[in-house]
């Protein structure tokens, strides 16, 4: 395994002394979002492969870059833990260097936090084919700039991450969606006032689909408190194994909104503070599809 990476460095230092571009790569499988799009002679990464070290008891993960994600996801299922921040896949080839690279994060981002809060520490080859470390395996490891958390969404233009150390959660003890009837609005103004509520909000999804607009919004946390949250919010329980699956399409934009999108229309990821209230889109413009309480906005519109 040290020969891959010893192979990746001198492809970097190569690279550098002949002032060579290198577009650095894991599985692929986020390559459509990257813009502009990545150029120059390919650097893989699938072969750096492997967990390194994971301490359950301690809640910490560590990962070589060209670990699939999927595996690493089954590892911590086996000891009923988790990536809190939900990464979306977007293929089987999702790797863990590629899920930091992109920064991408899925429906609990809101509730849960971002990639980059749960990056404790990372190892990577800079430019000159240094391997460079930063950061730990603990929380309070940085006595100044946090590098490791910056290379989440760095899309590799600060070098090639070769591994990562990752803060994990444990699964939540009860989960349940609870869905409404609410037009956008209704359903801005709802979520602002759960948001100062102490409730178990974990993830929510606004959406109008055949004329119908619902919001759906999950619950995590201890039973207890799942349970009085139904009851103070109200709502139509969904039955837990088939909404995970549309929480699961929620994630990996596979949801009839994301599927049903004119070919000449751009998506747009429009970020916005929760509180921002209905975008007024142009005329023809469908309504978007909203998450993470109103802080992410999905729009499909000509460019």
């Amino acid at each position: 395994m040290e020969s891959a990476l010893s192979d990746l460095i001198d492809r970097v230092r190569a690279a550098a002394a002949h002032g060579q571009r290198l577009q650095i790569r894991g599985g692929g499988s986020k390559a459509f979002v990257a813009q502009p799009a990545p150029q120059g002679e390919l650097l893989g990464t699938t072969a750096w492969t492997g967990v390194t070290s994971y301490e359950p008891s301690e809640l910490v993960v560590t990962a070589r870059a060209g670990t699939p994600l999927a595996e690493l996801e089954a590892l911590l299922a086996e000891q009923r833990q988790c990536l809190p921040f939900e990464p979306p896949h977007f293929g089987p080839g999702a790797t863990v260097g590629g899920m930091v690279a992109a920064g991408l994060s899925g429906p609990a981002r809101a509730s849960t936090g971002a990639v980059r809060d749960f990056v404790l520490g990372a190892k990577m080859v800079n430019g000159r084919g240094e391997l460079l470390r930063f950061g730990g395996q603990v929380m309070k490891n940085v006595a100044g700039y946090d590098v490791s958390r910056l290379l989440a969404g760095s899309w590799g233009t600060l070098g090639v991450v070769t591994e990562v150390s990752l803060k994990v959660l444990p699964l939540a003890p009860s989960e349940t969606t609870l869905a409404f009837e609410y037009a956008q609005g209704e359903a801005l103004e709802r979520l602002h006032a759960w948001g100062g509520q102490p409730l178990p909000l974990n993830a929510s999804c606004w959406v109008e689909d055949a004329g119908t607009a619902r919001l759906y919004v999950r619950l995590r946390g201890a039973q207890a408190a799942v349970e009085a949250a139904c009851r103070s919010m109200g709502g139509e329980r969904q039955d837990n194994a088939q909404v995970a699956a549309d929480w699961q399409a929620c994630r990996e934009q596979r949801l009839p909104w994301f599927a049903g999108r004119v070919p000449e229309h751009a998506l747009w990821r429009l970020s916005l503070p929760q509180t921002a209230p209905v975008l007024h889109l142009p005329a023809g413009v469908a309504p978007p599809l909203v998450e993470w309480h109103g802080g992410l906005r999905w729009v499909q519109a000509g460019p």
